[in-house]
Protein backbone atom coordinates (compact mmCIF):
# COMPACT_ATOMS: atom_id res chain seq x y z
CA UNK A 1 0.00 0.00 0.00
CA UNK A 2 1.38 3.08 -0.71
CA UNK A 3 1.50 6.44 1.30
CA UNK A 4 0.72 9.79 -0.51
CA UNK A 5 1.66 13.01 -0.01
CA UNK A 6 -0.78 15.27 -1.82
CA UNK A 7 -0.86 18.94 -2.34
CA UNK A 8 -3.91 20.27 -1.02
CA UNK A 9 -3.92 23.19 -3.02
CA UNK A 10 -3.39 21.93 -6.39
CA UNK A 11 -4.54 18.36 -5.88
CA UNK A 12 -1.30 16.80 -7.17
CA UNK A 13 0.50 13.70 -5.85
CA UNK A 14 3.85 14.95 -4.47
CA UNK A 15 5.29 11.84 -3.19
CA UNK A 16 5.00 8.10 -2.70
CA UNK A 17 6.18 5.82 0.07
CA UNK A 18 5.73 2.13 0.45
CA UNK A 19 4.30 1.01 3.49
CA UNK A 20 6.30 -0.76 5.90
CA UNK A 21 6.56 -4.50 5.98
CA UNK A 22 5.84 -6.56 9.03
CA UNK A 23 9.85 -7.15 8.65
CA UNK A 24 10.19 -3.50 8.55
CA UNK A 25 7.87 -3.29 11.70
CA UNK A 26 9.62 -5.92 13.61
CA UNK A 27 13.34 -4.96 13.14
CA UNK A 28 12.01 -0.98 14.25
CA UNK A 29 10.12 -2.28 17.64
CA UNK A 30 13.78 -4.42 18.30
CA UNK A 31 15.69 -1.48 17.23
CA UNK A 32 13.55 0.87 20.14
CA UNK A 33 13.93 -2.28 22.60
CA UNK A 34 17.46 -2.11 22.00
CA UNK A 35 17.69 1.59 22.07
CA UNK A 36 15.40 2.11 25.72
CA UNK A 37 17.87 -0.12 27.08
CA UNK A 38 21.06 2.22 26.92
CA UNK A 39 18.84 5.04 26.67
CA UNK A 40 17.26 5.53 29.86
CA UNK A 41 20.56 5.23 31.53
CA UNK A 42 22.08 7.94 30.01
CA UNK A 43 21.92 11.14 32.29
CA UNK A 44 19.75 14.14 32.09
CA UNK A 45 22.73 16.50 30.51
CA UNK A 46 23.33 14.45 28.08
CA UNK A 47 19.72 14.64 27.02
CA UNK A 48 19.61 17.90 27.31
CA UNK A 49 22.22 18.78 24.86
CA UNK A 50 20.56 16.60 22.28
CA UNK A 51 17.28 18.06 23.18
CA UNK A 52 18.97 21.82 22.63
CA UNK A 53 20.53 20.67 19.51
CA UNK A 54 17.09 19.58 18.06
CA UNK A 55 16.01 23.11 18.68
CA UNK A 56 18.94 24.67 17.16
CA UNK A 57 18.40 22.03 14.12
CA UNK A 58 14.49 23.37 14.12
CA UNK A 59 15.51 26.96 13.59
CA UNK A 60 18.21 26.66 11.00
CA UNK A 61 16.32 23.96 8.66
CA UNK A 62 12.68 26.29 9.34
CA UNK A 63 11.92 27.53 6.13
CA UNK A 64 12.96 24.09 4.55
CA UNK A 65 10.11 22.58 7.49
CA UNK A 66 7.64 24.67 7.39
CA UNK A 67 7.30 24.54 3.43
CA UNK A 68 6.91 20.87 3.88
CA UNK A 69 3.77 21.32 6.00
CA UNK A 70 2.30 24.05 4.19
CA UNK A 71 2.92 21.18 0.92
CA UNK A 72 1.65 18.20 2.98
CA UNK A 73 -1.97 20.08 4.29
CA UNK A 74 -2.03 23.99 3.16
CA UNK A 75 -0.95 25.43 6.39
CA UNK A 76 -0.29 29.26 5.60
CA UNK A 77 3.67 29.30 5.29
CA UNK A 78 3.29 32.44 7.95
CA UNK A 79 1.55 29.60 10.27
CA UNK A 80 3.80 26.74 9.27
CA UNK A 81 7.00 29.21 10.55
CA UNK A 82 5.25 29.70 13.76
CA UNK A 83 4.12 26.01 14.53
CA UNK A 84 8.54 24.87 13.83
CA UNK A 85 9.28 27.86 16.07
CA UNK A 86 7.08 26.27 18.73
CA UNK A 87 8.64 22.49 18.24
CA UNK A 88 11.77 24.53 18.95
CA UNK A 89 10.50 26.29 22.28
CA UNK A 90 9.05 22.80 23.81
CA UNK A 91 12.41 21.12 22.96
CA UNK A 92 14.19 24.40 24.63
CA UNK A 93 11.74 24.08 27.71
CA UNK A 94 12.31 20.01 28.94
CA UNK A 95 16.17 20.29 27.81
CA UNK A 96 15.68 23.13 30.89
CA UNK A 97 13.08 21.87 33.11
CA UNK A 98 12.93 18.03 32.95
CA UNK A 99 15.40 17.17 35.46
CA UNK A 100 14.03 19.44 38.15
CA UNK A 101 10.71 18.39 36.97
CA UNK A 102 11.81 14.59 38.11
CA UNK A 103 13.75 15.03 40.88
CA UNK A 104 12.70 12.87 43.48
CA UNK A 105 9.76 13.45 45.89
CA UNK A 106 9.75 13.26 49.23
CA UNK A 107 6.92 12.01 51.65
CA UNK A 108 6.75 11.73 55.24
CA UNK A 109 6.17 8.11 56.42
CA UNK A 110 7.29 5.61 59.45
CA UNK A 111 10.43 4.95 57.28
CA UNK A 112 14.20 6.91 58.14
CA UNK A 113 13.43 8.16 54.14
CA UNK A 114 10.94 7.53 51.62
CA UNK A 115 10.09 9.17 48.56
CA UNK A 116 8.92 8.74 44.73
CA UNK A 117 11.07 8.37 42.44
CA UNK A 118 9.81 8.73 38.37
CA UNK A 119 11.64 5.81 35.91
CA UNK A 120 10.87 5.51 32.67
CA UNK A 121 8.56 2.32 31.31
CA UNK A 122 9.66 1.53 27.52
CA UNK A 123 8.90 2.73 24.09
CA UNK A 124 5.97 4.85 23.93
CA UNK A 125 3.77 4.64 20.70
CA UNK A 126 2.60 8.09 19.34
CA UNK A 127 -0.40 8.25 16.68
CA UNK A 128 -0.59 11.61 15.37
CA UNK A 129 -2.73 13.90 13.57
CA UNK A 130 -2.17 15.70 10.05
CA UNK A 131 -3.61 19.16 11.05
CA UNK A 132 0.00 20.60 13.49
CA UNK A 133 1.96 17.71 11.92
CA UNK A 134 5.40 18.81 14.03
CA UNK A 135 3.66 20.38 17.27
CA UNK A 136 1.27 17.71 17.94
CA UNK A 137 4.56 15.21 18.10
CA UNK A 138 6.88 17.59 19.27
CA UNK A 139 4.68 17.85 22.98
CA UNK A 140 5.02 14.15 23.07
CA UNK A 141 8.52 13.00 22.30
CA UNK A 142 10.43 16.17 24.16
CA UNK A 143 9.78 14.93 27.43
CA UNK A 144 9.32 11.62 26.44
CA UNK A 145 12.87 11.35 25.23
CA UNK A 146 14.05 13.51 28.01
CA UNK A 147 12.52 11.43 30.76
CA UNK A 148 14.22 8.39 29.28
CA UNK A 149 11.71 6.48 27.23
CA UNK A 150 11.85 6.53 23.38
CA UNK A 151 9.25 7.06 20.42
CA UNK A 152 7.50 5.60 17.93
CA UNK A 153 5.71 7.48 15.57
CA UNK A 154 2.36 7.02 13.59
CA UNK A 155 1.66 9.37 11.81
CA UNK A 156 -1.27 10.54 9.61
CA UNK A 157 -0.79 8.81 6.08
CA UNK A 158 -1.20 12.19 4.51
CA UNK A 159 1.71 13.90 5.95
CA UNK A 160 4.74 11.17 5.56
CA UNK A 161 7.24 13.74 4.49
CA UNK A 162 6.83 15.54 7.77
CA UNK A 163 6.80 12.52 9.47
CA UNK A 164 10.30 11.45 8.42
CA UNK A 165 11.26 15.10 9.11
CA UNK A 166 11.09 14.67 12.34
CA UNK A 167 12.96 11.52 13.03
CA UNK A 168 16.09 13.10 10.83
CA UNK A 169 15.67 15.88 13.58
CA UNK A 170 16.17 13.80 16.76
CA UNK A 171 18.65 11.76 14.46
CA UNK A 172 20.75 15.12 13.26
CA UNK A 173 20.60 16.04 17.30
CA UNK A 174 22.29 13.19 18.19
CA UNK A 175 20.55 11.17 19.77
CA UNK A 176 20.93 7.25 18.76
CA UNK A 177 19.89 5.05 16.53
CA UNK A 178 15.79 4.15 17.17
CA UNK A 179 15.77 6.66 20.38
CA UNK A 180 12.83 8.20 17.81
CA UNK A 181 11.34 6.52 14.68
CA UNK A 182 8.99 6.55 12.22
CA UNK A 183 6.66 4.08 11.13
CA UNK A 184 5.00 4.13 7.76
CA UNK A 185 2.15 2.22 8.24
CA UNK A 186 -0.69 2.65 7.63
CA UNK A 187 -4.14 2.39 10.40
CA UNK A 188 -4.79 -1.29 10.02
CA UNK A 189 -1.13 -1.98 11.59
CA UNK A 190 -1.79 0.22 15.04
CA UNK A 191 -3.23 -2.80 16.94
CA UNK A 192 -0.21 -5.27 16.32
CA UNK A 193 2.16 -2.33 17.55
CA UNK A 194 0.05 -2.06 20.07
CA UNK A 195 -0.21 -5.13 21.32
CA UNK A 196 3.51 -5.88 21.21
CA UNK A 197 5.57 -6.81 24.02
CA UNK A 198 7.83 -4.51 23.53
CA UNK A 199 5.33 -1.61 23.03
CA UNK A 200 4.53 0.01 26.56
CA UNK A 201 2.49 2.62 26.25
CA UNK A 202 0.35 4.41 23.36
CA UNK A 203 -0.51 8.27 23.09
CA UNK A 204 -3.67 9.31 20.56
CA UNK A 205 -4.76 12.62 19.07
CA UNK A 206 -7.12 12.29 17.01
CA UNK A 207 -10.45 11.12 15.78
CA UNK A 208 -13.31 9.17 18.67
CA UNK A 209 -13.10 6.30 16.49
CA UNK A 210 -9.33 5.97 16.14
CA UNK A 211 -9.27 6.27 20.47
CA UNK A 212 -11.39 3.81 21.01
CA UNK A 213 -9.81 1.27 18.45
CA UNK A 214 -6.38 2.31 20.87
CA UNK A 215 -7.92 2.15 24.09
CA UNK A 216 -9.59 -1.24 23.29
CA UNK A 217 -6.48 -2.82 21.99
CA UNK A 218 -3.96 -1.17 24.98
CA UNK A 219 -6.59 -1.83 27.64
CA UNK A 220 -6.75 -5.99 26.36
CA UNK A 221 -2.83 -5.51 26.37
CA UNK A 222 -3.16 -3.86 30.13
CA UNK A 223 -0.88 -0.82 28.64
CA UNK A 224 -1.47 2.88 29.74
CA UNK A 225 -3.18 5.32 27.28
CA UNK A 226 -3.78 9.04 26.82
CA UNK A 227 -6.29 10.71 24.39
CA UNK A 228 -6.94 14.13 23.19
CA UNK A 229 -9.95 13.78 20.49
CA UNK A 230 -12.08 15.94 19.33
CA UNK A 231 -13.48 19.39 20.90
CA UNK A 232 -16.42 21.72 19.96
CA UNK A 233 -15.05 24.46 22.16
CA UNK A 234 -17.08 27.50 23.09
CA UNK A 235 -16.14 30.71 23.35
CA UNK A 236 -18.76 32.84 25.97
CA UNK A 237 -18.82 36.93 25.25
CA UNK A 238 -20.67 38.54 28.10
CA UNK A 239 -21.38 42.26 28.40
CA UNK A 240 -18.77 43.12 30.47
CA UNK A 241 -15.98 42.13 27.70
CA UNK A 242 -14.13 44.22 25.56
CA UNK A 243 -16.33 43.40 22.72
CA UNK A 244 -13.32 44.66 19.90
CA UNK A 245 -10.77 42.22 21.65
CA UNK A 246 -13.40 39.75 21.50
CA UNK A 247 -14.00 40.08 18.18
CA UNK A 248 -10.77 39.88 16.82
CA UNK A 249 -9.94 37.00 18.96
CA UNK A 250 -13.28 34.97 17.89
CA UNK A 251 -12.17 35.65 14.12
CA UNK A 252 -8.44 34.24 14.86
CA UNK A 253 -9.85 31.78 17.29
CA UNK A 254 -11.95 30.11 14.69
CA UNK A 255 -9.71 30.48 11.39
CA UNK A 256 -6.62 29.25 12.95
CA UNK A 257 -4.73 26.68 11.16
CA UNK A 258 -7.35 26.63 8.26
CA UNK A 259 -9.99 26.32 11.31
CA UNK A 260 -9.08 22.80 11.55
CA UNK A 261 -7.97 22.54 15.02
CA UNK A 262 -9.35 20.71 18.60
CA UNK A 263 -8.69 23.49 20.27
CA UNK A 264 -10.24 26.12 18.04
CA UNK A 265 -13.13 28.21 19.26
CA UNK A 266 -16.04 26.71 17.07
CA UNK A 267 -19.12 27.25 18.92
CA UNK A 268 -19.30 31.38 19.95
CA UNK A 269 -22.20 31.89 22.79
CA UNK A 270 -23.27 35.60 22.58
CA UNK A 271 -24.98 37.08 25.34
CA UNK A 272 -28.74 38.67 23.83
CA UNK A 273 -27.56 42.23 25.33
CA UNK A 274 -24.38 42.18 22.95
CA UNK A 275 -25.77 39.60 20.25
CA UNK A 276 -26.78 41.93 16.93
CA UNK A 277 -23.23 43.95 17.54
CA UNK A 278 -21.31 40.95 17.80
CA UNK A 279 -23.00 38.92 15.06
CA UNK A 280 -22.19 41.95 12.66
CA UNK A 281 -18.76 42.55 13.68
CA UNK A 282 -18.04 38.84 13.47
CA UNK A 283 -19.02 38.50 10.21
CA UNK A 284 -17.58 41.68 8.91
CA UNK A 285 -13.54 39.96 10.01
CA UNK A 286 -14.67 36.58 8.99
CA UNK A 287 -15.54 37.99 5.53
CA UNK A 288 -12.63 39.93 5.17
CA UNK A 289 -10.24 36.65 6.06
CA UNK A 290 -7.98 36.13 2.96
CA UNK A 291 -7.71 32.71 1.38
CA UNK A 292 -5.58 31.39 -1.29
CA UNK A 293 -1.62 30.47 -2.05
CA UNK A 294 -0.85 28.90 1.42
CA UNK A 295 3.20 29.33 0.11
CA UNK A 296 2.13 33.60 -0.07
CA UNK A 297 2.53 35.34 3.31
CA UNK A 298 -0.36 37.42 3.07
CA UNK A 299 -2.57 34.45 2.76
CA UNK A 300 -4.66 33.68 6.15
CA UNK A 301 -6.43 30.47 5.26
CA UNK A 302 -5.21 27.77 2.98
CA UNK A 303 -7.23 24.49 1.63
CA UNK A 304 -8.20 22.08 3.65
CA UNK A 305 -5.95 19.55 4.17
CA UNK A 306 -7.99 16.84 2.70
CA UNK A 307 -11.04 16.44 0.11
CA UNK A 308 -12.85 14.53 2.86
CA UNK A 309 -12.56 16.94 5.11
CA UNK A 310 -13.87 19.93 2.89
CA UNK A 311 -16.75 17.24 1.60
CA UNK A 312 -18.08 16.78 5.07
CA UNK A 313 -17.47 20.65 6.35
CA UNK A 314 -19.80 21.23 3.41
CA UNK A 315 -22.32 18.27 3.97
CA UNK A 316 -22.72 19.20 7.84
CA UNK A 317 -23.33 22.85 6.82
CA UNK A 318 -25.98 22.06 3.47
CA UNK A 319 -27.92 20.02 6.02
CA UNK A 320 -27.30 22.43 9.02
CA UNK A 321 -29.14 24.86 6.54
CA UNK A 322 -31.71 22.68 5.51
CA UNK A 323 -32.66 22.11 9.11
CA UNK A 324 -33.08 25.46 9.84
CA UNK A 325 -29.93 27.44 10.33
CA UNK A 326 -29.12 30.96 8.71
CA UNK A 327 -26.27 31.56 6.78
CA UNK A 328 -24.84 34.62 7.81
CA UNK A 329 -21.32 34.99 6.22
CA UNK A 330 -19.48 32.53 3.98
CA UNK A 331 -18.92 28.93 4.84
CA UNK A 332 -19.40 27.59 1.09
CA UNK A 333 -17.06 25.36 -0.97
CA UNK A 334 -14.87 27.47 -3.33
CA UNK A 335 -14.71 26.65 -7.45
CA UNK A 336 -11.46 25.73 -8.69
CA UNK A 337 -8.94 23.31 -7.93
CA UNK A 338 -7.71 22.90 -4.72
CA UNK A 339 -9.73 21.99 -0.92
CA UNK A 340 -10.21 25.69 -0.46
CA UNK A 341 -13.71 26.18 1.59
CA UNK A 342 -14.92 29.83 2.50
CA UNK A 343 -14.67 31.27 6.73
CA UNK A 344 -18.33 31.93 7.55
CA UNK A 345 -20.90 31.64 10.30
CA UNK A 346 -24.26 30.07 10.95
CA UNK A 347 -26.91 30.96 13.05
CA UNK A 348 -29.81 30.72 14.53
CA UNK A 349 -28.90 27.03 14.50
CA UNK A 350 -31.27 24.35 15.89
CA UNK A 351 -31.04 21.25 17.56
CA UNK A 352 -31.94 19.04 15.35
CA UNK A 353 -28.69 20.44 12.52
CA UNK A 354 -25.57 18.38 12.39
CA UNK A 355 -24.01 21.95 13.20
CA UNK A 356 -25.74 21.63 16.59
CA UNK A 357 -24.09 18.61 18.34
CA UNK A 358 -21.30 17.83 15.91
CA UNK A 359 -17.92 19.11 15.78
CA UNK A 360 -17.00 21.15 12.48
CA UNK A 361 -13.71 20.53 11.71
CA UNK A 362 -13.15 23.57 9.45
CA UNK A 363 -13.35 27.31 9.02
CA UNK A 364 -17.33 27.85 10.15
CA UNK A 365 -18.07 29.36 12.82
CA UNK A 366 -21.54 28.68 14.94
CA UNK A 367 -23.36 31.66 16.66
CA UNK A 368 -25.64 31.05 19.67
CA UNK A 369 -27.75 33.80 21.76
CA UNK A 370 -27.82 33.21 25.20
CA UNK A 371 -29.92 34.79 28.15
CA UNK A 372 -27.77 35.00 30.94
CA UNK A 373 -24.10 33.57 31.99
CA UNK A 374 -26.44 30.35 33.48
CA UNK A 375 -28.07 29.39 29.78
CA UNK A 376 -24.47 30.16 28.45
CA UNK A 377 -22.81 27.74 30.46
CA UNK A 378 -25.63 25.45 29.37
CA UNK A 379 -24.87 25.63 25.39
CA UNK A 380 -21.49 25.70 26.71
CA UNK A 381 -22.03 22.09 27.75
CA UNK A 382 -24.68 20.93 25.29
CA UNK A 383 -21.87 18.45 23.45
CA UNK A 384 -20.05 15.53 24.25
CA UNK A 385 -17.35 17.27 24.04
CA UNK A 386 -15.15 19.07 26.48
CA UNK A 387 -11.94 20.15 25.62
CA UNK A 388 -10.85 23.51 25.49
CA UNK A 389 -13.57 26.55 26.35
CA UNK A 390 -13.20 30.47 26.82
CA UNK A 391 -15.15 33.24 28.38
CA UNK A 392 -14.88 36.93 27.78
CA UNK A 393 -15.84 39.08 30.93
CA UNK A 394 -14.54 41.66 33.30
CA UNK A 395 -17.04 40.55 36.17
CA UNK A 396 -15.34 37.92 38.83
CA UNK A 397 -18.35 36.10 39.38
CA UNK A 398 -19.03 35.33 35.96
CA UNK A 399 -15.54 34.13 35.64
CA UNK A 400 -15.63 31.96 39.05
CA UNK A 401 -19.12 30.60 37.94
CA UNK A 402 -17.58 29.59 34.51
CA UNK A 403 -14.23 27.83 35.97
CA UNK A 404 -16.75 25.81 37.85
CA UNK A 405 -19.22 24.99 36.16
CA UNK A 406 -17.89 24.48 32.26
CA UNK A 407 -17.08 20.71 31.94
CA UNK A 408 -13.63 21.30 30.14
CA UNK A 409 -10.19 20.62 30.21
CA UNK A 410 -9.12 24.33 30.40
CA UNK A 411 -10.91 27.75 30.46
CA UNK A 412 -9.27 30.85 29.31
CA UNK A 413 -10.14 34.07 30.75
CA UNK A 414 -10.26 36.69 27.92
CA UNK A 415 -8.30 34.86 26.00
CA UNK A 416 -8.26 32.52 23.20
CA UNK A 417 -7.47 28.21 24.03
CA UNK A 418 -3.98 27.83 23.11
CA UNK A 419 -1.28 25.12 23.82
CA UNK A 420 1.70 26.04 26.18
CA UNK A 421 4.55 24.17 26.98
CA UNK A 422 4.34 25.12 30.70
CA UNK A 423 0.82 24.23 31.25
CA UNK A 424 -0.48 21.13 31.75
CA UNK A 425 -3.00 20.38 28.07
CA UNK A 426 -6.08 17.89 27.75
CA UNK A 427 -9.70 17.52 27.32
CA UNK A 428 -12.95 15.47 29.49
CA UNK A 429 -15.73 13.99 28.98
CA UNK A 430 -15.10 12.32 24.74
CA UNK A 431 -12.54 14.50 24.60
CA UNK A 432 -10.44 12.09 25.72
CA UNK A 433 -7.89 11.83 29.10
CA UNK A 434 -4.82 12.55 30.28
CA UNK A 435 -2.91 15.36 30.32
CA UNK A 436 0.44 16.23 28.08
CA UNK A 437 2.89 19.26 28.86
CA UNK A 438 4.01 20.68 31.99
CA UNK A 439 5.32 18.18 34.50
CA UNK A 440 2.11 16.60 34.64
CA UNK A 441 1.94 15.54 31.07
CA UNK A 442 5.66 14.34 31.58
CA UNK A 443 4.76 11.78 34.53
CA UNK A 444 1.90 9.92 32.28
CA UNK A 445 4.42 7.69 30.92
CA UNK A 446 6.62 7.29 33.96
CA UNK A 447 6.81 4.41 36.76
CA UNK A 448 6.27 6.68 39.73
CA UNK A 449 8.54 4.45 42.32
CA UNK A 450 8.11 4.52 45.87
CA UNK A 451 10.70 3.85 47.42
CA UNK A 452 11.05 2.99 51.34
CA UNK A 453 14.46 2.53 53.19
CA UNK A 454 14.03 1.27 56.94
Amino acid sequence: MAIQSVNPATEEVVKEFDAFTPAQIETSLEQAATAYRSHRTTTFADRAAKMLAAAAYLEAKKEHLANLLTLEMGKPIVAARAEVEKCALVCRYYAEHAEAMLADRKMASGASSSYVRYLPIGPVLAVMPWNFPYWQVFRFAAPALMAGNVGLLKHASNVPQSALAIEEIFREAGFAEGVFQTLLVGAGAVSAIVEDRRVMAATLTGSEPAGAAVVATAGRALKKTVLELGGSDPFIVMPSADQDAALDAAAIARTINNGQSCIAAKRFIVHEDVYDAFEAGFAERMSNVSVGDPMDDKTQIGPLALAQIRDEIDEQVEQSVAAGARRVCGAKRLPGRGYFYAPGILADIPESAPAFSEEVFGPVALLFKARDLDHAISLANATRFGLGSSIWTNESVEIEQAVRDIDAGATFVNAMVASDPRLPFGGAKASGYGRELADVGMIEFLNQKTVSIA
